[in-house]
């Protein structure tokens, strides 16, 4: 019989789908990973079991222990998945910026979700960042999965997504462009692909709001880049271990407003119902067009699903109230 023995084993091999209408002003081949062919609806499945197996590996969770983790939703996803195949308790931690669809779908898997402010600093006591701390060292035998600083988010990506990408374009891929929020995927992914091939481009596709574009021109962490967006999922107030600039050989940044309707145009034009960052990660790769030649293979990475946005990005009412209708 063909069988998994449970969830986690459907974790990967999601296919690379060619987008045809939307990309149709580049002549290059452009194909999409669309990551919510993953059980838990996202990218996140892939790093959330590494980080997990690997804290196993090193004693740091033991049978009935509690795993906590901030998170917008989709590494919270993945981690109740392993939860319940493993036997933790799950606590995540996230903000208010972040769609109810998300909180209902992590409480339905059995995570408490305690949600925090969003503009705050990422030291004040009341962030996620500093609230997921907290609780962690409060429980007794308690894991703090971190997944901007734990390395094995990159590890994931190196291990798995980027040799995906290269047996299934036979190595053809030119370019990778994807949204950058913890930074595994863009590090994990290029690092393997530079590796096979050093003329590949890596493209991160950022927001206005968030500090990655001028820190990987500048050097310069400045504090006046940083304010409230509404895109989820890409972008940050800090620098994760995770974000290996090197590796990356650009930034473009999206508006909040171009992410909302081009992850609208995604459903419409070519079937894909991904969700909010996904709609970014196109955007930005058009807006980077001239860099792109009609022999050149694209891979951009399609972050979640669009179940995760129906009360906003596919809400009519919520894009009217956010003036992106």
């Amino acid at each position: 019989m063909d069988f998994k023995k449970n969830i986690l084993q459907t974790i990967g091999n999601t296919p690379l789908i060619r987008l045809n209408k939307i990309t149709s002003q580049i002549s290059s081949t452009v194909l999409a990973k669309v990551e919510y062919f993953n059980p838990g609806s996202s990218v996140k499945d892939r790093i959330a079991l590494k980080m997990i197996e690997d804290a196993e590996a090193k004693g740091k969770l033991k049978p009935g222990s509690t795993i906590v983790e901030g998170t917008s939703g989709n590494t919270g996803m993945g981690l109740a998945l392993a939860a319940i195949v493993k036997g933790y308790n799950l606590i995540c931690v996230s903000t208010d910026k972040q769609s109810q669809e998300k909180f209902d779908v992590l409480r339905a898997v059995g995570a408490e979700v305690i949600v925090c402010p969003t503009n705050v600093e990422p030291d004040d006591p009341r962030s996620y960042y500093s609230t997921s701390k907290r609780i962690a060292s409060e429980i007794p035998g308690a894991w703090y999965v971190n997944q901007y600083d734990n390395l094995s988010n990159t590890q994931a990506h190196y291990e798995e997504t980027g040799p995906e990408i290269w047996k299934q374009t036979k190595g053809k891929v030119t370019h990778f462009v994807v949204g950058v929020g913890t930074g595994g995927t863009i590090s994990g992914v290029g690092k393997y692909l530079k590796e096979k091939n050093p003329a590949i481009k890596i493209w991160g596709i950022d927001t206005y709001g968030s500090v990655f574009k001028k820190y990987h021109e500048t050097g310069v962490f400045d504090k006046n880049e940083i304010y409230p967006y509404s895109t989820e999922g890409i972008g940050e107030d800090i620098i994760p271990k995770n974000v290996d600039f090197k590796i990356i050989d650009g930034f473009e940044k999206v508006t909040d407003k171009d992410a909302a309707l081009y992850t609208r145009k995604l459903a419409r034009l070519e079937g894909i119902f991904a969700g909010n960052s996904c709609g970014a990660a196109i955007k930005g790769l058009l807006q980077l067009e001239k860099k792109f030649n009609s022999n050149d293979v694209i891979v951009v990475l399609l972050h979640d699903s669009g179940s995760r946005y129906i009360g906003k990005i596919y809400n009519d009412d919520w894009m009217r109230k956010k003036k992106f209708m």
